[in-house]
């Protein structure tokens, strides 16, 4: 997303997160639970689930939590097993959006996802329709007025990809998905830390909207981000 939106949204993003914040907890324990169940439960030899047991730790989850849901997903507790799916489809003005869920019932979902989109005004796409547009990398953000230089010599000496400004000051630093843990662990040990950082999925390109375009996608985002499924939204929205 350019640079002079990309802060707005991480605000108001953070701000939504923090109206729901009980509905962090069960995100976070889907997360757990299927990255314990694919890559196992030893934390140094699961990347997915590190970041998962990072969120759960940010969101104050106690260990004992923790601990829990990883032995429910690894066998050792009986529990919900969880199926990942991904939905693509396009917002306002053709904005691409994908929405990524975990649930254990296909067609509650499913129909939940379409309903929100269609009532919207969006349209729910096929696989691959979009994603395209997209780049799977790790994306840490910092707050506008942190050093550029400082922040670009010790990211690109950790391996990250690139390093950008925005209009608004914030600066954005881009690494492949694997090299994401090495970056951020760099960036705070030298001091710096982001106010965003994760795995994501980057729009390669934007749409921008404003107006009522931009309250209507905004409007769209908001209602599937407030479905009990669904995980993490990405879009090319510029608003």
């Amino acid at each position: 997303m350019a640079g002079h939106s990309k802060w707005a949204n991480i605000q108001h993003r953070k701000g939504r997160q923090d109206e729901k914040r009980g509905k962090i907890w069960t995100r976070v324990i889907r997360e757990i639970m299927v990255a314990a169940r694919t890559g196992g439960g030893d934390l140094n030899a699961n990347p997915r689930l590190r970041l998962a047991v990072d969120k759960a730790k940010a969101a104050n989850m106690p260990a004992d939590t923790i601990k829990r849901n990883i032995d429910k997903a690894t066998g050792n507790l009986e529990g919900v097993s969880y199926e990942e799916i991904r939905y693509e489809g396009y917002g306002i003005g053709g904005a691409a959006v994908i929405v990524d869920t975990m649930t254990d019932n296909k067609v509650r979902t499913v129909a939940e996802v379409r309903h929100a989109f269609s009532k919207y005004g969006g349209n729910l796409g096929t696989e691959g329709s979009v994603s395209f547009q997209f780049k799977h990398c790790g994306q840490l953000i910092f707050a506008p007025g942190a050093s550029e230089d400082q922040i670009m010599e010790v990211a690109l000496e950790a391996g990250a990809d690139d390093v950008l400004t925005g209009e608004d000051g914030s600066i954005e630093v881009l690494t492949a998905a694997a090299d994401f843990e090495a970056v951020r662990n760099a960036l705070q040990a030298a001091g710096w830390q982001p106010e965003l950082a994760e795995v994501t999925l980057r729009p390669e390109n934007s749409v921008e909207l404003s107006g009522d375009d931009a309250l209507r996608m905004q409007k769209l985002v908001d209602v599937l981000e407030d479905l009990d499924d669904v995980q993490e939204i990405y879009h090319n929205a510029e608003l």
